[in-house]
């Protein structure tokens, strides 16, 4: 919580709430899939809270998109934001060849198996895609958290800071 504590909005004139029991109500809530019980009340410090948190997703780029667009359309939205790195693992659904020439322009190596519909089968290294199950690892632990892996909600800015505020719970707390 000591970490926690700068990113907690600040009393102007009214005594607050403990924000330790708001967050674990939020937290709780997240985690049990429940319903809010009077939304008014509990939206208000989960949107403050939102905006709080997203300083720290900075460096991550999350964004939400239909279930039907396919995921190099995804990477096309990504591609200019992506941090310096040496490679990038990717499923058979990030391949393409626009993408692969992009991320080579940016100096970034690519370990993305081809297609089972390609002519000509693309190379790429069979052991560090294997790493790649730390990444659907995450994924499966997101979806423990219930409301995250149900949806209840529709609203694209509240279901994005459930997701933020439950990796950070995974990650750093």
């Amino acid at each position: 919580m000591t970490r926690l504590a700068p990113y907690f909005p600040k009393a102007h004139g009214k005594p607050r709430v403990d924000d330790r029991r708001v967050l674990s109500g939020i937290i709780f809530i997240i985690r049990n899939g429940l319903r809010w019980r009077d939304a008014p009340t509990a939206y208000g410090p989960h949107k403050t809270l939102y905006s709080r948190w997203r300083r720290w997703s900075e460096k991550a780029k999350l964004f939400i998109t239909a279930g039907q667009v396919s995921d190099y359309i995804k990477a096309r939205a990504l591609l200019s934001s992506l941090p310096k790195v040496k490679w990038l693992l990717g499923d058979r659904g990030y391949d393409a060849d626009w993408l692969r020439e992009a991320l080579q322009d940016k100096g970034i190596r690519v370990c993305i198996p081809g297609r089972k519909q390609r002519k000509t089968p693309v190379k790429y290294d069979k052991r560090r895609y294997k790493r790649r199950s730390r990444i659907e690892i995450m994924f499966g632990r997101l979806k423990d958290w219930r409301r995250v892996a149900i949806r209840y909600d529709r609203c694209p800015k509240v279901f994005l800071s459930a997701i933020v505020l439950a990796a950070l719970v995974i990650c750093w707390l």
